[in-house]
């Protein structure tokens, strides 16, 4: 309370006199009642004490998972409803693999927000697109098949297919991925090569990204920060389409994952947005060096479940840590 009457005089201290005087009539209660009130949304919004035991602890466990890995493993998770964070190796740059899809899905949604294409735009499948894991082009008939940008995005998502990749990017622009990439700071997040292009990862140009950057740009959608609230929406409807990834892989089966996740030669990496009910949250692990990569794709599901479960005591219990869901005795 003392801070609270330190503010109505800072306040009323900024007031010409005569407002001064008007101040110890009604124009003071209702200052009192407003800062009361942005005291108390100050206070909810803050994480209790208790919350922040359950992010150390979380933080303990994360290390722990690091400590028994033959490799290098940064993490950024972060709470879309407080925005608290917890963070691993966080500003460290790792080859993306397939994770750098979810760039170029963003790009393809945000030009087609500004109309410069459409997403029922037709494409004729050509011989020269196939290029290896391409599981789905490599089965379609060049010069005869036509698939929409949408069906392209869906094979890119669903089974990381990687010819579909390759003509979107050259449908959206590799340059244009980029730009949007720098319009919201992200400058250790490139595209900049192809998809199977062994040289161009051989001299260096490889697709790169940090844990904390992929977490801001899935953060920036995901606030209608960087698409329009329909375009948003659609963006997670496409890349929460069901494919075989580590985040979700021991997470509940009807839980929503929108994520993308990422396999190379000694690296694993997944990022996504995991929608619980009540208390989303952003999880990016990214994994490099690797002598096993089973390993890594272990250490990415097990940071994962590790964190559903605080988020999700947190979705359903009281500001006491009263679990009241009817499932709570079995979690």
């Amino acid at each position: 309370m003392r801070a609270t009457f330190g503010a109505i005089r800072t306040l009323t201290g900024r007031f010409p006199p005569l407002l001064q005087s008007c101040a110890s009539g009604s124009l003071m209660k209702s200052l009192l009642s407003s800062v009361l009130l942005v005291s108390t949304c100050l206070a909810q919004s803050a994480p209790s004490a208790k919350q922040k035991v359950l992010w150390q602890k979380l933080e303990s466990k994360i290390e722990q998972v690091d400590r028994n890995l033959d490799g290098v493993m940064g993490v950024a998770i972060e709470d879309l409803t407080t925005g608290d964070h917890s963070f691993l190796r966080e500003d460290e740059v790792f080859a993306q693999a397939s994770s750098i899809k979810i760039a170029v899905l963003a790009n393809l949604y945000l030009q087609a927000q500004q109309g410069k294409l459409k997403l029922t735009d037709l494409y004729t499948v050509q011989s020269s697109d196939l290029v290896p894991d391409s599981d789905i082009m490599n089965g379609l008939t060049p010069g005869v098949t036509r698939v929409t940008l949408r069906d392209l995005a869906t094979m890119m998502v669903a089974v990381s297919d990687n010819a579909a990749t390759n003509v979107l990017i050259d449908r959206v622009g590799m340059q244009n991925v980029n730009a949007m990439l720098d319009s919201i700071r992200l400058s250790h997040t490139r595209l900049r090569r192809k998809m199977m292009d062994l040289e161009a990862a051989r001299q260096g140009r490889e697709n790169i990204s940090t844990p904390r950057e992929m977490m801001t740009l899935l953060d920036a959608i995901y606030h209608s920060k960087l698409l329009n609230k329909e375009s948003t929406e659609e963006f997670f409807k496409m890349l929460s389409t069901n494919k075989q990834s580590f985040i979700p892989r021991d997470l509940p089966p009807d839980l929503k994952v929108a994520n993308k996740p990422g396999e190379l030669e000694a690296v694993r990496n997944d990022s996504g947005v995991v929608f619980v009910e009540s208390r989303p949250y952003v999880i990016c692990v990214m994994t490099g060096f690797l002598r096993n990569e089973r390993d890594g794709e272990e250490a990415i599901t097990k940071v994962s479940l590790e964190t559903w479960r605080m988020f999700d005591r947190l979705s359903r219990a009281t500001e006491y840590g009263r679990v009241v869901s009817p499932g709570n005795g079995t979690r």
